[in-house]
């Protein structure tokens, strides 16, 4: 097989992500991938772009658009077995569009990417799927509330779906993700676990609208980061009861970064008090920082540009790379100032545009715990 044959074969089961679109790294000539980290500086001719006067519809934006070019639907999840010891999971599904129009079957423009992981202070499980839009191998309904690749599923049980469906898209959070399944397997470890929210959606940035660069950049974005998850996570010594919380991260956009950007890190942290905190560092000419305070009632309050501070404080060797592992992190208007350190330094995603994301330890003014998430390393 050719090069071009290997690439174009790539293509027809590549997808993206979390402000990750994985795959868009390989669609772009070399070059272009230089415009923001994975190519996401570059510009996005005929895509639609993110609109500071947009309200979000639920359970609508449960859902997917394919009017824009990338989007991902994140659960991260901090969790302990009935031993008492911790682990954290991930499930990821990332969709990428080559061109701004629908097509149908073989002809869809859309392509798809599932990651997920579980990560123990000793060990770190990943797997990856890739599929191509159209033929139903993955995708995301809105009511009911699905969004799966091959069998890997997140999905609204019976009632949460017959909710969902006598629902005005227009009113509040809505229903559609208050109650979920989700499963995936690899090689060597599977879950099963149930979500339930205990707390509202919350939107990032103003009113979804998630600045991520001083041109003005952006996303669209909320969270559900009240999820209490219980199921199983079986490894290969066999299966463990767990129980835990669990955060739902949703974005979608076509310009998101700006084009010296180069990666970022990525903070979502509980707290023993209820209270959250949503953070991000984008890393480039001028790194670029933004914040979201989520009170323990579900109210947020966002923090611009510079009021986030988060500083490496020491690197592991991983895959190669010298990666940040423990950190301090300070947001002065809250009075937080804690150190944020990895259960597990090895955690690598060693997929098709490799990426750090594991559970994170919080000590200092606030304890607690986490996730983060680190690309372009």
């Amino acid at each position: 097989m050719t090069g071009r044959r290997r690439v174009l074969a790539g293509l027809a089961g590549a997808g993206l992500g979390r402000l990750l679109p994985l795959a868009l790294g390989t669609l772009l000539p070399g070059p272009a991938r230089a415009q923001g980290f994975a190519g996401l500086g570059t510009g996005a001719e005929g895509f639609a772009l993110p609109d500071p006067a947009y309200r979000m519809r639920f359970p609508a934006d449960h859902g997917a658009h394919p009017e824009f070019r990338v989007e991902w639907w994140y659960l991260t999840a901090i969790l302990q077995d009935a031993d008492g010891q911790p682990l954290g999971l991930q499930w990821t599904l990332f969709r990428t569009a080559l061109a701004p129009d629908e097509g149908e079957g073989w002809r869809s423009p859309q392509l798809w990417m599932g990651n997920a992981a579980v990560t123990t202070a000793s060990a770190h499980h990943v797997a990856e799927r890739l599929a191509r839009g159209g033929v139903g191998q993955a995708g995301v309904t809105a009511v009911p509330f699905a969004a799966w690749i091959d069998d890997w599923q997140m999905a609204a049980g019976e009632v949460e779906a017959e909710e969902a469906a006598g629902t005005d898209p227009g009113q509040g959070a809505g229903p559609g993700i208050d109650d979920l399944r989700l499963t995936a397997r690899g090689a060597d470890f599977a879950y099963d676990v149930a979500l339930h929210a205990e707390g509202p959606v919350v939107l990032q940035g103003a009113q979804g609208f998630s600045v991520k660069a001083a041109g003005g950049q952006a996303s669209h974005y909320y969270s559900q980061p009240f999820f209490r998850v219980a199921g199983t996570v079986t490894l290969p010594d066999g299966p463990r009861a767990v129980t835990g919380e669990g955060w739902l991260d949703r974005e979608w956009s076509s310009q998101p970064l700006a084009a010296d950007q180069t990666g970022w890190d990525w903070f979502s942290l509980s707290f023993d008090t209820g209270d959250k905190l949503m953070a991000f560092r984008l890393r480039g000419a001028r790194d670029f920082t933004a914040a979201t305070w989520i009170g323990a009632d579900g109210q947020a309050q966002a923090y611009p540009d510079g009021a986030l501070v988060a500083q490496p404080m020491d690197t592991a060797r991983v895959a190669g790379r010298d990666i940040p592992v423990r950190w301090r992190v300070r947001l002065a208007a809250r009075g937080l100032d804690v150190e944020v350190g990895a259960l597990n330094p090895g955690a690598w995603m060693a997929v098709s545009l490799p990426y750090w994301e594991g559970p994170v330890a919080v000590t200092g003014s606030h304890a607690g715990r986490g996730y983060l998430e680190m690309t372009g390393y």
